[in-house]
């Protein structure tokens, strides 16, 4: 008898009324949340407008569920289009299967268009969301412990995932949770970009590149653990040999382009002047009201001078009439 474990849900999907709840839906849709509100904060920090980084996703989001489900379907085509199997079930999203490297590419060509439209550099938009994303799947891979899917060897370690389904050939007992371990990857990853993006003010998408980077890593030897059907060539599993390649691409991206173009974005949106971006535009504000002050003082005081002078000049003339009236008086008394 086992001490501990991780229990699996009696079922994935509760009904309120006749529409159905399903819990891998809800995984994916509590990360889409978070990564927009993470993105938005960081593309603000860097001088962007609030709500660009929720404009894009509109074309970025529904782009990555297509491409993911693409990447599924192609790559385990075996499962809707052998004999016996319905091809319609390719279109089950809410039963699982979503590829994250069809999600990623086709993805990145929503955000791009959305990008494009709104005039903004794609690998600046790119960095921004990149730990968004990564705590993304975090929370989205516990919709494959709603599903009872992918899990790893049989263990018997305390932290063991108890399957207890028997349908599409599972085989109920204590697996390991690669789901969790995936989970925790991705959150160790989504912090290691926002500190390397802190601390060496990553720009032009290398804050992206190391995100793909990190993900890869930890995907190989998670993957590498798993026990469902898949592709293998050269007695590595198809996704390995995609985590190694896009790995290798991701870290040779960053070399070149920390050489070719140095630093990080001056402007990430044209425009967006009223958002925190260098300050420039809140330090004149205090600048334009002290000169605005400054010459209303001196229009203040050249006006009283003004009203001095203009009655100075008849009290001038009063004294010397009186002087002149004083000098006669002398004279005629003289003469006298």
């Amino acid at each position: 008898m086992e001490l501990a474990y991780i229990p699996s849900p009696s079922r994935g999907v509760l009904y309120l009324g006749p529409i159905p709840l399903r819990g891998y839906a809800f995984c994916i849709i509590i990360g889409v949340f978070v990564a927009v509100w993470l993105g938005n904060k960081r593309w603000v920090a860097r001088g962007g407008r609030a709500g660009t980084v929720a404009d894009i996703a509109v074309w970025a989001v529904p782009f990555g569920l297509v491409g993911g489900r693409l990447y599924h379907v192609i790559t385990d085509y075996e499962l809707y289009f052998s004999p016996g199997r319905d091809w319609v079930d390719a279109f089950k999203v809410w039963q699982g299967g979503l590829g994250i490297w069809g999600a990623i590419a086709l993805g990145a060509l929503g955000a791009w268009i959305g990008a494009r439209r709104r005039g903004i550099p794609m690998p600046a938009y790119a960095d921004a969301v990149a730990p968004g994303i990564a705590f993304a799947q975090a929370i989205g891979r516990w919709g494959n412990w709603f599903n009872q899917e992918l899990y790893g060897r049989e263990t018997h370690v305390p932290w063991a995932l108890h399957i207890t389904s028997s349908e599409g050939g599972r085989v109920p007992g204590y697996y390991h949770p690669t789901f969790l371990y995936e989970s925790l990857w991705c959150i160790g990853v989504g912090f290691l970009v926002i500190w390397a993006d802190r601390r060496f003010k990553l720009g032009h998408g290398r804050a992206f590149a190391l995100y793909v980077a990190a993900y890869c890593v930890g995907r190989g030897w998670i993957e590498y653990m798993r026990v469902d059907d898949a592709h293998h060539i050269l007695g590595l599993r198809l996704n390995d040999w995609t985590a190694l390649i896009v790995f290798l691409l991701a870290v040779t991206y960053m070399v070149v382009s920390a050489k070719t173009r140095p630093g990080r974005e001056a402007v990430v949106e044209p425009g967006a002047s009223d958002g925190p971006g260098d300050g420039t535009e809140a330090a004149a504000e205090p600048e334009a009201e002290a000169a605005a002050e400054t010459e209303a003082d001196t229009e203040a005081k050249a006006e009283v001078e003004g009203k001095g002078k203009d009655k100075a000049e008849p009290d001038a003339l009063e004294a010397k009439a009186a002087a002149d009236e004083k000098d006669e008086a002398e004279s005629a008394t003289k003469k006298s």
